[in-house]
Formats: C-alpha cells, sequence, structure tokens
C-alpha cells in the first residue's frame, strides 16, 4: 500500500511553459542624482514616461540625469493629532466629550 502513494509530484512548483519565443519589452536605464552624489539606476520601459524625479534611498529627491529640468517639490504640512481630530469631529462635539470624560474621573467611575 505504501508503494501507491503520490508523496508529491512538484507540478506546482515548475511551469509547464517554455520561454520559446517570448520577446520580452525594450528597456532602457534611467539614472536619477542626489544631492548627496547616490545614483539610483532603474529600468524603464521605452513606452513608458519617465518621471523628472525619484525618492532616493536616503529620503531625498534625485533629479534624471542630463536633464535641466528643475525640480519643484511642493512640501507637505504636517498634520498633528489636533488637525486630526479636526478632520472628524467639530470643537463642539469635542468640549461635549471632554465634559463627559472629566465628570467620569470627578464621580470616581474608574478609580
Amino acid at each position: 500500500m505504501p508503494d501507491k502513494t503520490l508523496k508529491g509530484s512538484g507540478i506546482s512548483k515548475k511551469s509547464l511553459e517554455s520561454a520559446d519565443g517570448v520577446e520580452f519589452a525594450a528597456r532602457l536605464q534611467a539614472y536619477y542624482d542626489c544631492e548627496l552624489k547616490h545614483v539610483t539606476v532603474l529600468p524603464f520601459s521605452t513606452d513608458a514616461g519617465i518621471p523628472p524625479a525619484w525618492e532616493c534611498r536616503c529620503g531625498r529627491l534625485a533629479a534624471l540625469r542630463d536633464t535641466d529640468a528643475e525640480i519643484k517639490v511642493k512640501p507637505k504640512k504636517q498634520r498633528t493629532h489636533w488637525d486630526m481630530l479636526m478632520e472628524r469631529r467639530c470643537e463642539d462635539e469635542l468640549r461635549e466629550t471632554l465634559n463627559q470624560q472629566i465628570d467620569i474621573l470627578v464621580s470616581g467611575v474608574l478609580a
């Protein structure tokens, strides 16, 4: 009986298709340079639009090499906890919630 059990055929690990006749898309290398002299090389399809800037591994913006276009980055305003609260609640709701929590603390329910 143990001779007849199938222990695993490996079909899921091997592709049944071959790479014969497959034509890969034409690619080009885009070089990006950041202020700290890091170079980032990215492959793009020749049909794709190449962005003028890319984020470097150090977090700064890297400019596409051999272009005169300046990188204009609109800095994001850092959101505070208050800003996030105000997106969800109005001041009256916040005041009411604060008063409820103060009443709970004063009454000693949590103690």
